[in-house]
């Protein structure tokens, strides 16, 4: 009992790393918590990690499996195309803080799932002509982050976040006519 409880605050601390490191904006830091190809060396898969994986083009390392979908996003595969989306972001976002609620971790062996709210407040470059800030926007997403194990600690393998659309007072208010 003991080690699963180590397992999920060392899952915890790696998820909030991932955030805090997406609050400073700090691309190598958010690199380095993403799996790589070297994370995982070749034939230390298990059985069901290896049956099936080849995909279209051939084996799957560790850094081609990884996958992301941001908010509105298609999916992104494969450490490169995901690390460019957070080089994007970040060049584009001036200010970001994640304030994460429901937040809920699962291990089962080398494999751990976080689910959770995140609450985002975020602000863009500022406006031609002015300005330190661009407006601030608040924003509710779910995410689901997927871990490894590695020899390096947890590494995170899919991260999946979609929009909270919020109900409008019409629709709270809509009864339909007796």
């Amino acid at each position: 009992m003991t080690a699963a409880r180590t397992d999920i605050e060392q899952v915890q601390l790696a998820n909030t790393a991932f955030y805090e490191a997406l609050e400073r904006g700090d691309f190598d830091e958010v690199s380095d918590l993403w799996l790589d190809s070297e994370d995982t060396p070749e034939g230390s898969g298990d059985a069901e990690d290896t049956e099936g994986s080849e995909g279209a083009e051939g084996g799957d390392t560790a850094g081609d499996a990884v996958s992301c979908v941001h908010p509105g996003w298609p999916v992104l595969t494969g450490r490169g195309e995901v690390l460019r989306s957070y080089a994007l972001i970040m060049a584009n976002t001036e200010y970001i803080q994640f304030f994460l609620t429901d937040l809920k971790v699962g291990v089962a062996g080398d494999t751990a799932l976080v689910t959770c709210t995140e609450n985002i407040l975020s602000g863009g470059p500022p406006p031609e002509g002015g300005g330190e800030l661009g407006p601030l926007v608040g924003q509710l997403v779910v995410a689901t982050n997927v871990f490894r194990r590695t020899p390096d600690g947890w590494k995170l393998w899919s991260h999946h976040a979609s929009p909270v659309l919020a109900e409008t007072d019409d629709e709270e208010g809509e009864e339909s006519p007796s």
